[in-house]
């Protein structure tokens, strides 16, 4: 019994067959089942999603804590950025080798959430390890009466947050932040302390994967960074 065809290629395969077994139009129908296949193999793909990165699950829950005394408690405001492309979740990289004043993003990676939103994340997880963290808004909250001084108040700006290729093959994850620590007093605001951070990493691969892991590695070694200099300056 004749099988039935599956798809359209098969039915014009079958009837090329069957005209060419009376000897007729046999040319005409495999022309035909030529343009067939040329035009199927050309269908566009599916659409690739683009791959959704983070800095990871951070310290495990099971790992040991070293016991120290705690430190002071610390509010920390919103990371702040120059605008543009740092406030979207693009994965960014530059060509230093060809132009290093042009940022490029990776048309199939993106971050979770904005990279100040990543960074100031991070930050909190790491200096709550020791101390209390405030989130600024809640100082303004605090009672006076028993809290007559107030958390100093930590803020940052994230100045480069992107994979730099020094060579096609040879990168580092870079990022640059000035970190500002302020007392709030009843007579405003005074600067106890600046610091600008710029820490790099070297990436394992010349993609976005790696990129993203030199970022993180990067950003932890400048979080650790502003933690060791907020523990050296003068206590209050």
């Amino acid at each position: 019994m004749f099988e039935k065809p599956k798809n359209a290629i098969d039915l014009i395969a079958g009837r090329a067959h069957g005209a060419c077994a009376t000897g007729y139009f046999c040319l005409v129908f495999a022309l035909l089942a030529a343009f067939a296949l040329a035009g199927c193999s050309g269908l566009p793909d599916k659409p690739t999603r683009a791959l959704i990165y983070d800095f990871g699950p951070g310290p495990l829950a099971t790992q040991q804590v070293t016991r120290q005394a705690p430190l002071p408690p610390l509010a920390i405001d919103d990371v702040s950025t120059s605008g543009g492309v740092l406030d979207n979740m693009a994965v960014l990289y530059r060509l230093a080798y060809v132009d290093e004043q042009q940022l490029r993003p990776y048309s199939q990676a993106r971050w979770s959430m904005p990279p100040a939103q990543l960074v100031r994340q991070r930050l909190r997880e790491q200096l709550s390890q020791r101390r209390v963290v405030f989130e600024a808004g809640e100082r303004a909250s605090l009672n006076r009466n028993q809290n007559p001084v107030l958390p100093l108040l930590l803020r940052l700006e994230l100045q480069e947050f992107s994979q730099l290729f020094t060579a096609p093959d040879t990168s580092v994850g870079l990022i640059r932040m000035r970190a500002t620590l302020m007392e709030v007093t009843p007579g405003g605001e005074r600067l106890v302390g600046q610091r600008n951070v710029v820490v790099q990493r070297p990436a394992t691969s010349g993609d976005a994967t790696g990129g993203v892991r030199a970022l993180t590695q990067a950003t932890d070694a400048a979080i650790e960074e502003i933690d060791q200099w907020l523990q050296q300056l003068p206590a209050r």
